[in-house]
């Protein structure tokens, strides 16, 4: 069953007078509880169709399905509300806020969807023990490592409890081991049915993941 389909998916960006194409008529399918790897060479589109299909970047032409839904032909406010249900984001850069502690930066989505004080505390523990970091709660994203704000990071992912994982780069600023801690993280979850997208230029992630697709100048590679 798909849960996420896109359909001619086209994005231009506009240069002065000349237009960029970041995708060129993008057909995709990824079925629920697949882990799909997309790969290419910097340019190729990867993070541009990542983001498309987070309901981030509207494309210039064609439609972005998501569990059956047409997501831009939303409303921003549902739109917003699927991505908040559905979808959960991990990039490269964490995004973590500077001056919240790791509980509090794991409460962010809980708070956002109006969920009661004492459940996004009690989540949010629990999302934070899941990563391993039940001992760092308090700690402000500068107290904690490199490896330790990516796990934060993927315990705000996870709040939300979404069906749907879109990973850009998540293992880029890592060092090899704690790659593979995330890594595999990451496997297990799509274990439990979790669907993932990642983008990656680490030919070890993409060699976890159950299919690896290619984009070359914003295209399907055959």
């Amino acid at each position: 069953m798909a849960i996420i389909a896109t359909e001619s998916l086209v994005k231009h960006y506009g240069r002065g007078k000349k237009e960029v194409s970041g995708l060129g008529g993008v057909d995709l399918v990824v079925e629920q509880g697949e882990y799909l790897a997309l790969v290419g060479p910097s340019g190729s589109g990867k993070t541009t169709l990542l983001l498309s299909l987070g309901g981030l970047i509207r494309p210039t032409t064609g439609r972005v399905r998501i569990d059956g839904t047409s997501i831009y032909e939303l409303r921003l406010a549902e739109r917003i509300e699927l991505r908040r249900s559905k979808i959960g984001f991990l990039f490269q850069t964490f995004n973590l806020v500077p001056y919240l502690t790791a509980l509090e930066n794991t409460q962010v989505p809980l708070m956002i969807a109006g969920k009661k004080r004492e459940e996004q505390e009690t989540v949010a523990h629990a999302m934070l023990e899941r990563v391993g970091l039940a001992n760092r709660v308090h700690h402000k994203p500068s107290e904690l490592s490199i490896g330790q704000q990516q796990r934060v990071a993927l315990a705000r992912t996870l709040a939300n409890n979404p069906s749907i994982i879109l990973a850009d780069e998540p293992t880029g600023n890592l060092d090899p081991a704690t790659a593979d801690g995330v890594a595999e993280m990451l496997r297990e979850l799509n274990g439990e049915g979790i669907t993932i997208v990642m983008v990656t230029h680490d030919p070890r992630m993409a060699a976890r993941a159950s299919r690896v697709m290619e984009l070359v100048d914003g295209r399907i590679a055959a």
